[in-house]
């Protein structure tokens, strides 16, 4: 059974249903995480004590974790992009074949997952570097701000890595019998990927580098 919009664009939005749906709940994310910025305005702004906090976090693994994650975001394009192009011929006499398409995509899709590892990983080092020297959520605000809202953000990373491993592993049956449709849930996924990415930019500066 077909479903009405999965790739056809609804006239009266210009989108297909399922980016129509991703924009909708990263509407609701902006919110959660606009929410925890506010909260940490007023608190640094009303405490006489906040601490210098390049100080108690780590500079320079959060800048490498910085950079992880928005190669990751690369990566995650050039997946997409692997199957985006249709002027492929099964024999690859004038174009890029299907199956050449999906191993570009496989190829790409498996070095996000790898940075999105590598991320969780270091974050794992700083979170234990912080607990090993008694430094707990319960220790002050800032500390309290900085395991939420960095730890929030890790458990949307995990998220997307889950979504994007399932389209590296099962999901990536539907490219043989509906290969518009799983472009689109690639580019879906890239839009929530994008999105993770863009948090922690606004997370490193705020948390790191004020």
């Amino acid at each position: 059974m077909s479903i009405p919009y999965t790739t056809d664009v609804r006239p009266d939005t210009g989108l297909t249903n399922p980016k129509l749906g991703i924009w909708l709940f990263l509407a609701s994310e902006v919110m959660l995480f606009g929410s925890l910025f506010s909260a940490y305005a007023l608190l640094r702004s009303g405490d006489p004590s906040w601490p210098d906090q390049s100080a108690v976090v780590n500079v320079p693994w959060a800048t490498l974790n910085t950079i992880v994650l928005i190669s990751s975001s690369v990566t995650m394009v050039l997946a997409w992009a692997a199957l985006a192009p249709r002027h492929t011929v099964a024999n690859g006499a004038n174009g890029v074949t299907e199956a050449q398409q999906l191993r570009r995509y496989r190829m790409f899709m498996g070095l996000t997952l790898l940075l999105g590892a590598v991320f969780l990983g270091i974050k794992a080092i700083e979170y234990g570097g912080k607990l090993a020297d008694g430094l707990v959520p319960a220790t002050n605000n800032f500390l309290g701000l900085y395991f939420t809202m960095t730890g929030l953000h890790a458990l949307h990373v995990v998220g997307g890595m889950i979504v994007n491993a399932y389209l590296l592993g099962p999901g990536v049956r539907m490219w043989t019998r509906d290969p518009q449709r799983f472009t689109n849930r690639v580019e879906v996924a890239g839009i929530y990927w994008h999105f993770v990415d863009v948090i922690w930019i606004f997370l490193f500066p705020v948390l790191y580098l004020l």
